[in-house]
């Protein structure tokens, strides 16, 4: 389907969609413009079509119908949102995609299953953030030499010189968000209790 049409069909249902929703709230324009900060002739223009809805418009609305700004515009359905992408499968590592989209932030749940390669740290641009779901992770970065359980969770500079790898003999599971360099993860976690 054409994306311009599709815009253009949930534009002009936009009008409809407010006059009924007012009516059902037994609303009268001049409450709604009172109650907004809209006109009663744009409002009007608004519902029978003859202005182009606008974000301007549409979120003094919502909140004063209090009601989800998807409810004026009619937003379609999302599409299933389960990511299904094929496992990456290099070194000894099996990279799991969480995310679809290209660039930006990226989801990944990785799966180390060798040790005893000897650390080879590397470097690019980026920024990321390590969480340990299972097992126990070796982390080389920079001129520490540490390990990591599940629960605990790293986040550097990926310019720094790094390298992951199983601490123990069986596999270690990680889930791991990188970023493009500067973008940092905001990341809210209870403390261990203990």
């Amino acid at each position: 389907m054409d994306e311009k049409k599709d815009l253009d069909g949930v534009l002009n249902g936009v009008g409809a969609r407010l006059r009924a929703l007012r009516k059902e709230r037994g609303a009268t324009l001049g409450a709604l413009s009172e109650a907004t900060g809209i006109s009663v002739s744009t409002l009007s223009r608004l519902e029978s079509g003859g202005r182009r809805p606008s974000l301007e418009l549409l979120l003094p609305i919502a909140r004063a119908h209090q009601v989800p700004l998807d409810e004026l515009v009619g937003a379609p359905p999302v599409g299933d949102p389960r990511v299904r992408m094929k496992p990456i499968e290099r070194e000894g590592r099996t990279y799991l995609p969480l995310t679809r989209q290209p660039g930006g932030l990226q989801a990944y749940k990785v799966v180390y299953r060798r040790k005893g390669r000897d650390p080879e740290p590397r470097t690019h641009e980026g920024y990321e953030w390590l969480y340990v779901l299972s097992g126990r992770l070796r982390v080389v970065l920079g001129p520490h030499d540490l390990e990591i359980g599940p629960g605990e969770a790293a986040e550097f500079d990926t310019r720094v010189p790094h390298w992951f790898g199983p601490a123990g003999e069986g596999p270690v599971e990680v889930l791991s968000l990188f970023g493009p360099q500067g973008e940092r993860m905001h990341v809210r976690a209870r403390p261990k209790s203990g």
